[in-house]
């Protein structure tokens, strides 16, 4: 959503004067909780033979991240459920939660600098479930298939103090799910939403 984007750049642009803190020691372990918001592409494809779009959803995140050196490390995403309306040729259709796991590696380009840009590349597993169907697909069992995929992966650290970081990061994920209706196969959902979020993390 823009309001969510809008406040995270203004929560960025706040924290700028800390970049002036330093960091003096390496410590491995990171603890990230923030928020983040899930977008898929405007156009999902077609379902049914209709043109379908997919709601954006925002959810709390943690994730646990090691780094096993100063520049690389692993690091394991999750979420509580993100929520989606589909809706096929402007009128909503279905509605379904989805539970997106990501774990992946990162690269850090300045790991002992205050604030530090990084990339990373990773595996997506996403799992659908509670779909149902709404307006002309009332009562119709609906099913979402689980997917795999690519997870890129981009943001920036900004160390608040030696065990304090604050980061903002995009990820931008493969899905496409194949979608069911009572049974048919009716196409698939070419989600490959845009991840965007922030948080707080702790090292120890």
């Amino acid at each position: 959503m823009r309001s969510f984007r809008s406040a995270l750049a203004v929560g960025v642009l706040g924290l700028l004067p800390a970049v002036s803190i330093a960091q003096d020691a390496f410590l491995p372990w990171i603890v990230h909780a923030g928020a983040h918001e899930v977008s898929p592409q405007s156009n999902t494809g077609r379902l049914a033979g209709m043109r379908s779009s997919t709601s954006s959803d925002s959810r709390p995140t943690i994730s646990l991240e090691y780094r096993f050196t100063p520049a690389w490390s692993v690091e394991l995403l999750a979420a509580l459920p993100f929520r989606h309306d589909v809706r096929l040729d402007g009128s909503k259709a279905v509605s379904v939660k989805q539970l997106p796991p990501v774990a992946g590696v990162n690269y850090r380009f300045m790991p002992d600098r205050v604030v530090s840009p990084f990339v990373g590349v990773g595996v997506n597993r996403t799992h659908f479930f509670s779909a149902h169907g709404e307006n002309a697909l009332e009562g119709a069992r609906v099913d979402v298939g689980d997917t795999w995929g690519i997870a890129w992966h981009a943001g920036i650290d900004v160390a608040l103090s030696e065990r304090l970081v604050f980061t903002v990061d995009a990820r931008r994920l493969d899905i496409d799910a194949k979608v069911k209706v009572d049974g048919t196969r009716v196409g698939t959902a070419h989600v490959d939403p845009w991840v965007y979020g922030f948080s707080f993390g702790y090292r120890f």
